[in-house]
């Protein structure tokens, strides 16, 4: 790598004259050239998604003020920079859909020390979706981000005694109540903390809370009086979602498709768990945007 080169990588990831030079750097179709520009593509990227974890942490108030703000967005900067152009990681894949695009033959060994020579285009959609997944972060909104930092703890909990990742009981509770927004209530408006809108039978001894809620019938939305299992505690509907999914026949499949979002969703709704015809759409949703909160909680949380 030439001094200009090195200098760039050294370079703020925010940096305006970094990136022209970067853009004069990738036209002159050289391996090292794609290489460094794909790093610092990944750093932009990374500093977009360190600044909206930023955005969604709390502030203590006590010691903020405009020096304390300059000096976290230079250190994450410093952070992006530090992330990027890792053996494997985005800046690879975004090196290699480059020089397929510029036409620049990368011999062996020009991504970071070989780790990822020729990746294949599975790799490359992988990339488009990790682009994705930063658009998607900055979207979430702070009704989304509060609930999963409440309930995120105790479904970890859970997911170490039953195996149920955390991430998916906490991602259908938020499709269950609207993220917090709709709450099943007690007669005297007492919460139910009812999370996962699990209906009272017979055999439940609890108290219960009687609501109207959308049932689908023959695929035609009806409203209809059910009467749902009310709990003293939210830890406490975690903990009975987990009984009822890992210990019912009903879903004992269900317990077998926690590979994927979407798989796990769907064999709930074959199972019988809801009557909308698209819930399994609409959940591995839920638990995609949960994913994608916990991932900025958890790089927030080692960035400090």
């Amino acid at each position: 790598m030439n001094i200009t080169q090195s200098s760039i990588s050294n370079a703020l990831a925010a940096d305006a004259n970094s990136l022209g030079k970067l853009k004069l750097q990738a036209g002159q179709d050289s391996p090292a050239a794609i290489r460094e520009t794909a790093k610092q593509f990944e750093s932009l990227f990374m500093r977009e998604l360190i600044k909206s974890m930023r955005e969604a942490t709390m502030k203590s108030g006590m010691l903020d003020n405009p020096g304390s703000d300059l000096g976290t967005d230079l250190l994450d900067q410093q952070f992006a920079v530090q992330m990027s152009g890792q053996p494997g990681g985005l800046s690879d894949l975004i090196a290699a859909q480059l020089s397929r695009q510029m036409g620049v033959a990368l011999p062996e060994g020009a991504l970071n020390a070989g780790k990822l020579t020729a990746p294949p285009m599975s790799a490359l959609q992988k990339s488009s979706s990790l682009a994705a997944y930063g658009q998607n972060a900055v979207k979430a909104t702070d009704t989304q981000t509060g609930f999963v930092a409440r309930h995120t703890a105790s479904a970890a909990r859970i997911e170490k005694e039953t195996g149920i990742p955390a991430s998916y009981m906490v991602g259908q509770a938020g499709h269950e109540t609207g993220w917090g927004k709709h709450n099943i209530r007690l007669r005297d408006g007492t919460p139910s903390n009812n999370l996962f809108g699990i209906k009272a039978g017979a055999n439940w001894k609890g108290p219960v809370a009687e609501v109207t809620t959308t049932e689908y019938v023959n695929g035609v939305a009806e409203k209809h009086v059910a009467k749902f299992r009310a709990y003293a505690s939210t830890d406490e509907s975690f903990r009975d979602y987990a009984r009822l999914i890992t210990e019912s026949p009903r879903y004992a499949k269900v317990t077998q498709q926690t590979g994927s979002a979407l798989a796990f969703a769907t064999s709930l709704q074959k199972a019988g768990y809801a009557t909308d015809p698209n819930y399994a759409t609409k959940l591995s949703r839920a638990i995609e945007t949960t994913q994608r909160l916990q991932q900025r909680m958890t790089m927030v949380a080692s960035a400090s």
